[in-house]
């Protein structure tokens, strides 16, 4: 045995756990340089190798599955379940999964970019089957019969003679904190009665019942409410506060102010926002005029200095075009939205920090808010709880940095902090404003043989990682400097997420211009950059299809060799019922677009009818079919939702949505300054289809409908009202502009 043994922390602290043994051969095979780099563990098991931070059996048989990633309502917890229930031959309900929380559970950074099943789900697939391994060998040691005549059931590796031992009692002698192996004995697809199946979410129940389902629903023994009163504006001093007043309104406990961060905390939540608002009366601040034109913010964006690089390339100077063709489409800033506004609960006890919050990074935010705090991060630990409505950053991490702040200020005592309306509108990260220009060729048999992409935008990534990203940090007497925007990289990308065509062409070259000054603050959305670029390819596919006398989707099968991408659009426009030459009823129109998220990950194509009211402008989305490939299908009522979810809020985004701003505040603070998708336009259909690869990888799915919906509603509409929306949002305003002029 190579170093001591190594007892794993959960399972001591449980107490009644398994006794845990670790080996390595690392020292032993380091003098051979000839052998090639050993195969890592598939997902995020590369980076947390030890089976034990992903599955837990104790000695009474309970099993828990863990993740780093934090369950947004993707319902990946309730997938995640089916798959580790799948591979260690137990029923559904048998496991339990611990989301993020950075006592229990892995350093998987941010939940983004629809990567939690792809490597956390991946991680739990082959954690469990090797788990299943090392039980079925432990058993076949003491039944002293062979592995490959024991089978699993119910939580029990059974013999042929009909002996069985449970799971609990095979791991109370030796645990499962060994590493995992690159390769793992997986279930075949054929065999599965759990994957595959449409098993309802477990975190459904208690959010349509008015359960505690939310960190806005929250309440701990002693609690006290918080509330901060920002600065009316970026870059606003407090120059003056006379705050004796409010300290004496009833139950108000304490007033907290760090330079310019100011908060006021009260015995209840009413009495709270009660003194918030005289507080915020005698707070004086110095404002200044720093942000850009609204009404000419194309030009803004592209007239910043911007660091240019080519993401991509392809020559062929013996195929040219005969007709060329150039369009510009623009994205405003836009927020998340979220129906609940931000909130958080910490309590400080003995100069350890707990923070409950809806981060979609516990690590990296604990890392920020650590720093912010000069503690050692060690002392910080936070645990991820859903708050009500959110893909991407928006006020969660301020929150929590909020509520840390104020709970040092109040040793013991359980802090609730709550953002109003208001301020989440007016402060959250917004989705950056972007410009793409294209510019394409058709040769004589109408296809593309050149292809020129260029897009404008700014870092679509501020998160937390250091305390400079989150507004309390940046409010204090000593503040914490902003850290330099970066571009993210490719393959995934930011800004240039999905700019570089999945189509195939002659010639073609893609620019990324990154912006990194930031007029207004922004930071990740869903989709990121995808979305915008989705929707200007997509949208400029439609009018050179127009322009080549082609149906819109056998003009992208022309140009795409991608199999399964192929199969994703004609799966589309079958179930739609899409003819080549049809015509729509009057005033309606039909689009169709298609995307491949990130170029990686699964693939979506959405055929959609549009009717637009001639008179007021006004649109309606009637009907929506979507065909998704995801690989491995876990749940497929999951991935229903996602892809149901992903075209409402981009028909949202795509018809409503834009931040409004002068040139010292933002303007847009409300849902009547900010309007987004009402009921009384959720369309009358949207119908998903599923094309399932068993046995494929799982391909990230949460974020693939967002540009292919925006692009596929913006066809509709040109296609009923013979006018070519390039500007987002495609307003009613905007439209009965273009039916008019």
């Amino acid at each position: 045995m190579n170093g001591p043994i190594r007892l794993n922390r959960r399972s001591v602290l449980a107490g009644g756990g398994a006794l845990i043994v670790s080996f390595s051969l690392g020292e032993a095979l380091a003098d051979d340089q000839s052998a090639p780099p050993a195969p890592k563990p598939p997902g995020s098991l590369a980076e947390t190798p030890y089976l034990d931070a992903w599955i837990r059996i104790d000695a009474d048989g309970t099993i828990t599955a863990f993740t780093g990633k934090a369950e947004l309502g993707q319902g990946f917890k309730t997938a995640f379940q089916q798959i580790a229930a799948e591979e260690l031959g137990v029923p559904f309900k048998a496991v339990n999964v611990v989301t993020a929380d950075t006592r229990r559970t892995a350093n998987e950074g941010y939940t983004s970019g629809s990567n939690s099943t792809k490597y956390s789900g991946t991680a739990i697939q082959n954690a469990a089957a090797q788990v299943r391994e090392l039980l079925i060998a432990e058993a076949a040691r003491r039944f002293e019969l062979p592995p490959e005549s024991l089978k699993t059931e119910g939580g029990a590796v059974i013999a042929p003679d009909g002996r069985k031992l449970g799971y609990g009692e095979l791991v109370a002698g030796d645990m499962l904190h060994v590493q995992a192996q690159a390769k793992s004995k997986l279930k075949d697809p054929a065999t599965y009665s759990i994957m595959g199946q449409p098993v309802p979410r477990v975190d459904i129940p208690a959010k349509v019942t008015g359960g505690a389902a939310y960190i806005q629903d929250m309440r701990l023994p002693g609690m006290v409410h918080a509330r901060v009163v920002r600065p009316p504006s970026y870059g606003a001093e407090l120059i003056a506060l006379d705050s004796a007043s409010v300290e004496t309104l009833p139950g108000v406990v304490k007033i907290v102010r760090d330079g310019n961060f100011l908060a006021v905390v009260a015995a209840g939540e009413y009495q709270a926002v009660k003194a918030m608002r005289a507080l915020a009366s005698v707070a004086k601040w110095r404002e200044t005029a720093r942000l850009p034109k609204q009404d000419d913010l194309p030009n803004v964006i592209t007239g910043l200095p911007s660091q240019d690089t080519t993401i991509y390339t392809q020559s062929n100077p013996s195929a040219s075009g005969t007709r060329t063709f150039e369009a510009t489409y623009t994205r405003p800033y836009q927020a998340h939205g979220s129906i609940g506004p931000s909130c958080a609960v910490a309590q400080s006890i003995n100069d350890a920090m707990t923070v409950w919050t809806h981060t979609q990074g516990v690590y990296p935010d604990r890392a920020g808010i650590a720093e912010m705090l000069r503690a050692p991060p060690a002392s910080v630990r936070l645990i991820h709880v859903e708050g009500s409505g959110c893909y991407g950053h928006n006020g969660a991490d301020d929150a929590a940095a909020d509520a840390a702040l104020i709970a040092r200020a109040l040793p013991g005592v359980p802090v609730r902090v709550q953002w109003m309306r208001e301020q989440e509108h007016a402060w959250e990260p917004f989705g950056p404003a972007m410009v793409t220009k294209l510019k394409a060729s058709l040769d004589g048999n109408g296809a593309i043989v050149d292809w020129n992409f260029d897009v404008w935008s700014n870092t679509h990534s501020m998160r937390p990682g250091g305390a400079g990203s989150m507004l309390a940090a940046q409010h204090m007497a000593q503040p914490f400097a902003v850290p330099a925007p970066k571009p993210l990289p490719l393959p995934e990308g930011g800004g240039d997420r999905n700019a570089i065509p999945f189509y195939k062409f002659p010639n073609a070259k893609v620019v990324h211009h990154f912006i990194p000054a930031m007029p207004l603050r922004i930071s990740a959305m869903r989709a990121l950059g995808a979305y915008h670029n989705v929707f200007s390819i997509e949208s400029f596919m439609d009018e050179l299809a127009v322009a080549a006398g082609a149906d819109p989707v056998a003009f992208r099968l022309k140009h795409l060799d991608d199999a399964r991408g192929r199969d994703v659009i004609e799966k589309a426009a079958k179930e739609f019922g899409w003819q080549s030459g049809q015509k729509a009823p009057p005033d309606r129109g039909y689009g169709f677009a298609f995307a491949r998220y990130k170029n990686l990950a699964a693939y979506c194509a959405i055929a959609t009818e549009v009717e637009v009211n001639r008179q007021s402008g006004r649109p309606r989305l009637v009907r929506a079919v979507a065909a998704v490939d995801s690989g491995q299908v876990v749940n497929p009522d999951g991935l229903t939702n996602q892809i149901e979810g992903a075209i409402l809020q981009s028909m949202s985004w795509t018809l409503y949505e834009s931040v409004t701003f002068d040139d010292t505040r933002i303007t847009s603070i409300d849902w009547q300054t900010y309007p987004i998708l009402r009921f009384d336009a959720v369309p009358e259909k949207v119908d998903v289809h599923i094309i399932n690869r068993p046995g494929q990888p799982f391909l990230g799915s949460g974020e693939t409908g967002q540009g292919p919906a925006a692009a596929s509603i913006a066809n509709a509409i040109a296609d009923a009202t013979g006018k070519r929306l390039r500007d987002l949002p495609l307003t009613r305003k905007r439209i009965k502009g273009a039916i008019d002029a």
